[in-house]
């Protein structure tokens, strides 16, 4: 039990918190087409005779591929980043630095996890399965960028805005261009905090020609830049609420959503990152929890 609890803060499992709502968006989004129920946006109808049996089972396979999948990037980016962890001070308490976990075992885990994600795709339909090596390709691949570009945030970005197409692709096997909207609402808004996150290791990077915003543009600017960020991802959600149909309960997501995105931009200031914790996991928590919510209630509650 105690080597679980090691794992699980190895792939900081709390922070699941902020692509699996996205992900419960796009799988009842593609349920609400499946069954018709959403009038303004299906392009099809399909057969309104579901076993519900089938759909719990689809849905807990979307939930294990992305723990799977976040598990494998996490643990990957860990073994990978172990040598500077150990080197900064902010990152010295992690597991492989501290020697609680072994480099090689974290590889071990990185790979087991990304076997089981591939299975799992699988048994959800042809589309995932044969798409879940890019989905891979992606998420793992971020760990390398900050060796090499400063938008490595986007990319982190990107990573997780498959998080609402997977999960709408599971139910459907086809794409649409609603939850492209909310996986482009993600990537913006993953990468603005993101940058607010990276804002505590600006001498760190720095110092060890790593690349990150803050460290190429300065705080303030990087803050401004994140601003611009979350805008976008705000404007995007309201353009999905407009072309999307979408009902009050919805509108009453995108101003939670909205609120959140402006407060951590108010406790966050460029000489003043005491709050940056606060800013990172609990608002952007909020958001995301509050925000599925609301959409999910707004496509069943009409």
């Amino acid at each position: 039990m105690y080597k679980v609890k090691n794992y699980l803060s190895l792939i900081k499992f709390a922070h699941t918190i902020f692509a699996m709502p996205f992900a419960l968006i796009g799988f009842f989004l593609g349920l609400a087409e499946f069954t018709s129920i959403v009038p303004g946006w299906h392009t099809r109808i399909f057969p309104l005779f579901i076993e519900w049996n089938i759909v719990l089972v689809k849905l807990v396979l979307v939930i294990l591929c992305m723990v799977f999948a976040r598990s494998a990037a996490m643990a990957f980016n860990r073994f990978l980043d172990h040598k500077w962890d150990a080197l900064n001070p902010r990152t010295a308490i992690r597991e492989i630095p501290k020697g609680i976990i072994k480099p090689k075992n974290a590889l071990a885990f990185t790979i087991i996890n990304c076997i089981l994600f591939i299975a799992t795709t699988f048994f959800i339909n042809r589309v995932c399965f044969f798409l879940a090596p890019v989905a891979l390709a992606v998420v793992l691949g971020y760990s390398y960028t900050k060796r090499y570009t400063a938008l490595c945030h986007i990319i982190l970005g990107l990573g997780l805005s498959l998080a609402p197409i997977g999960a709408y692709l599971a139910v459907t096997g086809s794409f649409h261009w609603l939850p492209v909207l909310f996986s482009f609402a993600v990537l913006f808004w993953v990468s603005g905090f993101d940058i607010i996150y990276a804002l505590q290791d600006v001498e760190f990077d720095q110092s060890q020609n790593l690349y990150s915003i803050p460290a190429l543009v300065g705080k303030e600017k990087a803050l401004r830049i994140s601003e611009v960020l979350h805008f976008l991802s705000l404007a995007t959600v309201v353009l999905a609420g407009k072309l999307g149909v979408f009902g009050w309960l919805y509108w009453l997501g995108v101003l939670v959503f909205g609120i959140c995105l402006v407060y951590q931009h108010s406790i966050v200031k460029p000489n003043d990152l005491r709050r940056v914790n606060l800013a990172f996991m609990t608002m952007n928590g909020i958001a995301s929890v509050v925000f599925a919510v609301f959409v999910i209630s707004d496509l069943f509650i009409k």
